[in-house]
């Protein structure tokens, strides 16, 4: 229990005094992920819708991959990117491992099955419901597409949140490709895991409950912004 208490003391003190490591590993943590969700959620979004409209063969085979996709072992997509970008991989001449740029691709490949899969099941229920009246109108596929999405975008809201919150607390791919190189690739999470393999567990624990806050800090910011809940007067 000490621990703790000493946990909250110190994630206390690095945010009264704006700690310079604190601050640079929290603003690269939020461009890694931030970078990431939003390009998996260019791809996972239509990609969820697209498989709610569309009709084809092995398409229950391609929705059951999609959902087991989504847990995915980070330690496997990050062994994989690593050995993609390493010098002696298909793309180590590009020079990406051990940067930033490396721990984004293996984040998106990890967050853009559970965004589509999570945007399929919203989608799904909204092709059910407008279903009828889009084919009534003789739309194309694609304006379908894109009036679920636009009419569903709170719902897919959350398939991005979701994103963000598995990405934000990611650590074993991140560390594989990244390196944790201190004021490179150090993120909270490396950055916890380094503190609790030296023994240090107040440094470790304040840096958890920082971590903590910031996804707190940015889920609420987004519901806040995008009016996600109703109002209590209602």
């Amino acid at each position: 229990m000490n621990e703790l208490f000493e946990g909250l003391a110190e994630a206390a003190r690095l945010i009264v005094t704006l700690d310079s490591d604190l601050i640079e590993i929290s603003l690269r943590s939020l461009q890694v992920t931030v970078t990431a969700v939003i390009v998996a959620s260019a791809i996972g979004l239509p990609l969820g819708a697209w498989l709610a409209v569309n009709r084809f063969r092995h398409r229950r085979t391609a929705i059951a991959t999609l959902n087991a996709l989504m847990g995915l072992p980070p330690v496997v997509v990050g062994l994989v990117v690593y050995l993609l970008l390493s010098r002696s991989g298909p793309f180590g001449v590009l020079g990406l491992l051990f940067t930033p740029t490396a721990m984004i691709v293996a984040q998106i490949i990890i967050l853009t099955p559970l965004v589509a899969s999570i945007a399929h099941q919203a989608m799904r229920d909204m092709w059910a419901e407008y279903h009828d009246l889009l084919i009534s109108l003789n739309t194309t596929r694609w304006q379908r597409i894109r009036v679920l999405i636009w009419d569903g975008r709170r719902a897919l809201l959350t398939a991005s949140l979701a994103g963000f919150g598995r990405g934000i607390g990611e650590v074993g791919a991140i560390m594989i490709v990244g390196g944790n190189i201190d004021h490179s690739t150090r993120v909270l999470t490396t950055a916890i895991a380094l503190e609790t393999g030296k023994g240090n567990f107040a440094l470790a624990l304040g840096l958890g409950f920082v971590l903590i806050g910031l996804a707190l800090l940015v889920n609420g910011l987004i519901h806040t912004l995008s009016h996600t809940e109703v109002s209590d007067r209602w």
